[in-house]
């Protein structure tokens, strides 16, 4: 493996000033690294409902022995210093499992919330909550409809194949049920790097904690069986689980094609249902919804309800960039690029200071990257900053460098320590 000892870095944003600009914001990031729905008029210091729950407080509190990052560069060096972003000094608290699935048990709601259940809890035993994975061959829509049915933007969507990687997890919830999507890694048969053998790992882990399946395919294309996408993504499961076959893309067909389709596919695949939606406008989105809900256990909600994922903040930061990176550049520099957030300081009183690496494998990509006098990079950097501020509904200061790390992609360690071995950090 080899380091590029030089790296360009380019700020996306002038040097953050000491004043707090913005409103009030609609996502609140704890300790925890969760992200909070709230909605902004909840967020008056004055309100009696707290949006910072007990669990947090007490999170907050174990890392009384955590060290605080601070980070100094350039033209930041006189500015006033914000508090920065807690992170644990344990490294094993750091990292989140994909896999393992949390206790199901009212202990995750707070006393506000158990105060509000009848004295006999008879307001859970109507109330459904589970796993589902999402399936499909690459640029299917997966990552569109699990957009749509979360209701926020957590997974990237590009023109262009394989852009998920990860597997990511969020979360739908309502007054009586509670959705955690899967959405997985496009299933693949020719994998060519160790990268893609450990992404398909974690499609396959994806459904181990599954209530139930969607398979999404792409209505514009001829019907094609599913054997090998059950095969890639459940295995011996596919018997054992209620499937869903999503037939996106229904806009972009007519409504007799539709038909002759879902006669097509209902004939001849093993599945319970089939749905045709458009993910992008969301039609028939809110069928799916209901077959899920349908098929889902009853018992309490897994997560707190106003939490859209368990991956952090950062994760998603990196994902931003990596989305840009797939727009903006063509044929192998998306596919050879990692993007990983180094550091996150939040501060108070001052735009949040987030510092990006983007690995390559080669110098050639550095400089196609890069750009000429470094405007492509400068493109980029503009690019993600303005969309990470609307995600996080506020200002952040953003630095990017670029590294170069042979064959990346074929290095098991790394690519575990970048999250694709079924963990990610936390904080």
């Amino acid at each position: 493996m080899k380091l590029g000892l030089a790296a360009l870095r380019i700020s996306a944003a002038p040097p953050p000033t000491s004043a707090r600009e913005g409103g009030s914001p609609l996502l609140l990031l704890l300790p925890s690294s969760r992200i909070f729905h709230c909605e902004s008029s909840s967020l008056s210091p004055f309100s009696s409902r707290s949006p910072f729950r007990p669990p947090v407080a007490r999170f907050a509190a174990s890392l009384e022995n955590s060290q605080r990052n601070s980070i100094h560069c350039g033209s930041n060096e006189d500015e006033e210093e914000g508090e920065p972003y807690l992170t644990s000094s344990n490294p094993s608290a750091s990292l989140l499992s994909l896999s393992e699935k949390p206790d199901r048990s009212l202990a995750l709601l707070d006393e506000y919330e158990l105060e509000e259940l009848d004295p006999d809890r008879s307001t859970c035993r109507n109330h459904r909550s589970g796993y589902v994975a999402v399936l499909g061959r690459p640029n299917v829509g997966k990552s569109t409809l699990s957009n749509q049915m979360i209701g926020q933007k957590l997974s990237i969507v590009t023109e262009k194949p394989q852009t998920t990687r990860h597997r990511i997890l969020g979360i739908c919830s309502g007054p009586e049920y509670q959705m955690i999507l899967y959405d997985t890694p496009g299933v693949i048969e020719k994998k060519m790097h160790m990268l893609d053998s450990m992404m398909m790992k974690n499609v396959r882990s994806a459904a181990i904690n599954a209530d139930c399946v969607l398979v999404v395919v792409d209505a514009c294309k001829v019907p094609h069986k599913i054997d090998d996408v059950l095969e890639e993504g459940i295995g011996t499961l596919r018997d054992n689980l209620p499937i869903l076959l999503v037939l996106n893309k229904k806009d972009l067909i007519k409504p007799g094609e539709i038909a002759k389709r879902l006669e097509w596919y209902q004939k001849f695949t093993n599945v319970d249902d089939v749905i045709p939606v458009s993910a992008k406008f969301g039609q028939g989105v809110d069928d799916v919804k209901d077959w899920i809900l349908s098929k889902l256990p009853f018992g309490p909600a897994y997560y707190p309800k106003d939490i859209a994922s368990e991956h952090p903040e950062r994760f998603f930061v990196a994902e931003i960039v990596r989305e840009k990176i797939f727009t903006q550049y063509r044929n192998e520099v998306p596919y050879a690029c990692q993007v990983n957030v180094l550091n996150y300081i939040s501060r108070p009183t001052s735009k949040d200071f987030i510092q990006v690496e983007i690995v390559v494998e080669k110098e050639s990509q550095k400089i196609i990257l890069i750009g000429k006098g470094g405007k492509a990079l400068k493109v980029l950097a503009t690019a993600a900053r303005l969309d990470i501020e609307d995600f996080l509904q506020k200002k952040v200061f953003l630095e990017v460098e670029v590294k170069v790390k042979e064959n990346w992609r074929q290095d098991e360690g790394l690519l575990r320590y970048y999250g694709y071995g079924g963990q990610i950090r936390a904080l």
